[in-house]
């Protein structure tokens, strides 16, 4: 392994507190917890991950936390993000991928809006036709 010059330490120590700050949850009002049983990585868990915390950074959003979890049940619908965001119910997303991921940050957090094709567990029905209003 080559040697790192001081710089190349401090940058690396700087990537990874912001990598660190986004799944620390205090302070924090909008929760986004993904599936990473080997249901859900297998099913590419991994790169939903690393979506969300793409779009975190492109949109700036510090009140959001994104975490892992183990197999939430939904093996069928891997991989699956359960949201957590204030005037919002608790939904799980299923299916989803990075274009998922995305709109999952820019309808749900940000325009407090479900991304109906992919909820498959928790609103009820009357719920999802108003919008997740």
């Amino acid at each position: 392994m080559a040697k790192m010059t001081l710089e190349e330490l401090r940058k690396l120590r700087d990537s990874k507190k912001s990598e660190i700050q986004k799944r620390d949850i205090a302070g924090k009002d909008t929760q986004i917890i993904i599936g990473m049983g080997t249901c859900g990585i297998a099913a590419g868990a991994k790169v939903v991950l690393d979506a969300f915390l793409q779009e975190l950074d492109a949109h700036n959003l510090e009140h959001v936390s994104v975490t892992q979890t183990g197999c939430m049940g939904l093996c069928y619908v891997e991989p699956t993000v359960e949201v957590l965001s204030p005037g919002m119910p608790p939904v799980i997303y299923g299916k989803v991928d990075a274009a998922v991921a995305k709109a999952i940050i820019e309808d749900h957090v940000m325009r407090g809006k479900m991304v109906s094709d992919h909820v498959f567990d928790r609103p009820s029905a009357d719920i999802i036709k108003d919008g997740g209003k």
